[in-house]
């Protein structure tokens, strides 16, 4: 039962922490700041620190249901496949794309500014990275859900 909250406990705060900072935190900032190369500046640190707690959390997770009483054997695989699937979403999204839009926002700020070559590319990667974001924020609704199900079951 403790290893089961736990369990609880770190995909809440992975799914909080994505769903903050993706809806609140980076949105808040292009509104508030006039300066949009700062607002991105300071979303993209925070999209790093929320692609290391992804990792983190995601291992924590994928060990955690290792262990025989980790969850109910109906649903054991489906959450190991969600957590997965956020896991890809991190790989790809974090460590697969932002390397290429930083690529492109450092040419770009050699060159004096993004033309529109720049500009399509980088909105194009961005609009991929928005996408596989919003999966995996999604993905982790139905995480939280899937592991609350049983513990609302056994605590009643």
């Amino acid at each position: 039962m403790a290893l089961q909250r736990l369990i609880l406990l770190v995909a809440t705060f992975w799914v909080g922490s994505l769903w903050a900072i993706g809806y609140v935190a980076a949105p808040t900032l292009f509104a508030t700041l006039a300066d949009r190369v700062l607002a991105g500046t300071i979303a993209g640190s925070l999209f790093r620190v929320e692609a290391w707690i992804s990792l983190a959390c995601g291992v924590i997770l994928l060990l955690s249901m290792l262990r025989p009483r980790a969850a109910t054997r109906g649903s054991r695989k489906r959450v190991l496949q969600l957590v997965a699937a956020m896991l890809v979403c991190t790989l790809i999204g974090y460590f697969g794309l932002q390397p290429f839009m930083a690529a492109i926002r450092q040419a770009s700020a050699i060159a004096g500014g993004m033309n529109s070559d720049a500009k399509l590319q980088f909105g194009i990667l961005h609009g991929a990275a928005s996408a596989i974001y919003l999966v995996q924020g999604l993905l982790g609704g139905w995480l939280v859900c899937k592991l609350g199900g049983p513990l609302a079951e056994t605590a009643a």
